[in-house]
Formats: structure tokens, C-alpha cells, sequence
């Protein structure tokens, strides 16, 4: 009956010929993979992403070795006040704001290619943070020497990708202190044993966009 048919498995010879070309089949897809492998050719395995194991055995790409001296933390505020270059004004503003807190921004870094960091040190006055003088301590036979100062307030200096950044807020007639209506922002470099002015431009903060002067390259 064509119901015993259905039910029964395939004829010998129908699975005798399935298997032979499924063995075929196989032997082809193994001779195209070793031809490709040893032709060097790009298969699947040179444009997929590489193994976990692989990954994990690779050296990581070269690196700029990063800086492993951490500056050393100094008493910036007695650095200050033996400082004979330091105005009478500003030390007598560097007192305590409340316990043992001066009021003093310290930043350290590479400004004169020494073999220790550079000290930069902003003091600051306790009621509104206006800086009222801004100093470079270099590291020199064994004691920080004083290479930079600005005593013109408001003012505040930074390191800014090696140079010397110093700000000073300009204020018109009428301006609060917590509003000026500019700034003037001069860029030192050191060279030659000394900073030198590189550039300097203004901002005027009444302005949707600040305006910028042309940048003006120290002189001599």
C-alpha cells in the first residue's frame, strides 16, 4: 500500500548514492580550505576577527613612558613669605582664611626644563579669591629661586602645555569685582635662563563673542 511505502525507510541504493555525494561534498569543501590555507590566500580566517587567544598573546603597541617622578610637596606658603622679592602687600595678605588654610593655589610642573618641577604659586585673597600676586619658583642647588612675578591684581598665572599663561582681569569704572568687563592674557616661554613674552590678547567679556587682538611677539 502506499501507506507501507511512506512508512518504510529509503532503498538501499537511493542511500547508498545520498552518502557518496555527501562524501564528495565533504572531500571538495576540505581541498578548497587546504588550497586556500597554502596558497596563503584570503579566506575566511585572514579577514575575520582574530582568536581570543591570539589577542590575548599580542604585545600591545608601543607607548610614550609616562612620567614617573611625582613632584615633591613643599610648603609653598614659606617659600612665599621668605621670598625677599615677594611685595610687603601680598605677605601681608597670606595669612590663614580659616584654621590653616591659605589662601594659595600651588601647581607644579615642567616650565624651564629643570630636572625637578616647577613651583607655580597664585595667592589669592580669603573674602573673594581675587589674586593678588603670581610667582615661578624653579628648582636650583637645592632650594626653589623665584623666576617669575606679577603683582598687578586681579591676577592669576597657569602652565598651559609648557608655557607660562598669565590673566589679568580688566575692570572699567563702575565694575563690581566680580565682574570685570575683560581680560588681558599674556603667554611666557622660557628661553635664554628667563621667561619671554611669546604673545598677548584681550577679551572683552561684554561681547556675545570675545574679541581677540592680534597676537604680539615679544620684542627682545
Amino acid at each position: 500500500m502506499r501507506g507501507g511505502l511512506t512508512e518504510a525507510g529509503p532503498t538501499p541504493a537511493r542511500g547508498y548514492f545520498q552518502a557518496v555525494i555527501t562524501a564528495t561534498a565533504v572531500l571538495a569543501a576540505l581541498a578548497l580550505f587546504a588550497s586556500a590555507c597554502a596558497t596563503g590566500g584570503t579566506g575566511a580566517r585572514d579577514e575575520g576577527p582574530a582568536h581570543s587567544d591570539a589577542v590575548a598573546g599580542a604585545a600591545p603597541p608601543s607607548q610614550s613612558a609616562a612620567p614617573t617622578h611625582t613632584p615633591e610637596r613643599v610648603d609653598a606658603v614659606r617659600i612665599v613669605k621668605d621670598d625677599p622679592a615677594v611685595s610687603a602687600e601680598v605677605k601681608r595678605e597670606l595669612q590663614p582664611c580659616a584654621g590653616d588654610e591659605y589662601p594659595v593655589d600651588v601647581s607644579y610642573g615642567d616650565l624651564t626644563g629643570g630636572s625637578d618641577s616647577d613651583l607655580v604659586v597664585n595667592v589669592l585673597t580669603c573674602g573673594d579669591a581675587v589674586g593678588v600676586g603670581s610667582y615661578v619658583y624653579r628648582r636650583a642647588d637645592g632650594r626653589y629661586q623665584n623666576v617669575f612675578k606679577a603683582e598687578e591684581p586681579p591676577i592669576y598665572a597657569e602652565i598651559d602645555r609648557g608655557d607660562l599663561v598669565v590673566t589679568k582681569q580688566v575692570y572699567e569704572k563702575g565694575d563690581p569685582v566680580s565682574s570685570p568687563s575683560g581680560e588681558n592674557v599674556i603667554t611666557y616661554r622660557w628661553a635664554a635662563g628667563r621667561f619671554v613674552k611669546e604673545y598677548s590678547w584681550h577679551n572683552d567679556y561684554s561681547g556675545v563673542v570675545g574679541e581677540e587682538a592680534t597676537p604680539e611677539p615679544e620684542s627682545g
